[in-house]
């Protein structure tokens, strides 16, 4: 149905990531659940950092990790590059571009907090691996905030292109739903209660999954826009439309033609110049109707 295009990057980041993780659940449910030396007293699940720090768990969580991060931080890269090129809706304002320079700078942070938690162990190095975990979870919710402000502006400025709408309100649902569970992540953790703290972990983490998927119905619109005929025209911008009306105006009140394309309030519109209804002073009044010149 749909050409391979740049929805395949967040598609193929989620399942790499998704396959990482039951990859090593799975494994540890094969070889009959072993308690390992990283385990707190009383705990049976393990944390997803527990099986990464074991000798067949880490090659996989390094490798499905960082090739999940590099190429999800790739589609913050290409929206970027999409938008700029018109295959996606133009941004109108600088701020906006801006928002997505920041939503790009934390998730690269983000990326490189996972990769070095993959890396330094939580048996080895269990305070680099704790601090680079929170570096992870901060930085992708951060960067959803600067993408679901984008989004709200680029909403406001396209009203009729309802994929930002949706895609705003799936981001910023990721963003509730994840910090209240980071929140009762660290709250089980620093009661006790293992247990309850490693199985809120993989659900972060699997939740994370659908975050990285809710970028496949950003690049939708780039399906369409292919071909440069098809793509989005640049915003008119605020200052154009003041511009139109006030020559509109000072026409109008020299009783002349207005040789104008008109205010279009920020959307891209074809005007044809008013020749046809143009009156002058001098002009012989109409036998036919009223005139609706204005002098």
């Amino acid at each position: 149905m749909f050409g391979l295009s740049y929805w395949f990057l967040p598609l193929f980041s989620g399942c790499v990531w998704l396959g990482t993780l039951l990859a090593m659940l799975g494994r540890w449910l094969a070889i009959g659940s072993p308690i390992y030396s990283s385990f707190n007293t009383g705990q049976t699940y393990p944390y997803i950092s527990d099986i990464g720090a074991t000798s067949w768990g880490k090659p996989l969580f390094i490798a499905g990790s960082a090739t999940s991060v590099v190429v999800f931080d790739l589609a913050f890269i290409s929206e970027r590059w999409l938008r700029h090129k018109g295959r996606l809706t133009q941004n109108y304002s600088i701020s906006e571009k801006i928002l997505s320079g920041f939503a790009i700078a934390f998730a690269l942070i983000g990326a490189a907090g996972l990769i070095l938690l993959t890396i330094f162990d939580t048996v080895r190095y269990p305070r680099v691996h704790v601090s680079m975990l929170v570096v992870f979870i901060a930085a992708y919710i951060i960067s959803a905030i600067f993408i679901c402000a984008e989004y709200q502006r680029l909403g406001v400025r396209y009203r009729d292109q309802r994929i930002l709408a949706a895609s705003f309100w799936i981001k910023l649902a990721f963003i509730f739903v994840e910090f209240a569970l980071a929140i009762s992540f660290g709250v089980m953790s620093n009661q006790g209660r293992y247990n309850r703290a490693a199985v809120l972990e993989w659900v972060i983490s699997l939740i994370y999954i659908f975050y990285q998927w809710s970028f496949i119905i950003d690049f939708l619109p780039a399906i369409r826009t292919r071909n440069k005929n098809d793509r989005y025209p640049p915003p008119v911008k605020r200052t154009d439309d003041e511009m139109a009306m006030q020559t509109e105006a000072e026409g109008n009140m020299l009783g002349g033609p207005v040789y104008t394309a008109g205010g279009t309030n920020g959307l891209a519109q074809d005007a044809a110049p008013a020749y046809a209804n143009a009156r002058y002073a001098n002009a012989p009044p109409s036998t036919t109707g009223r005139s609706s010149t204005n002098f």
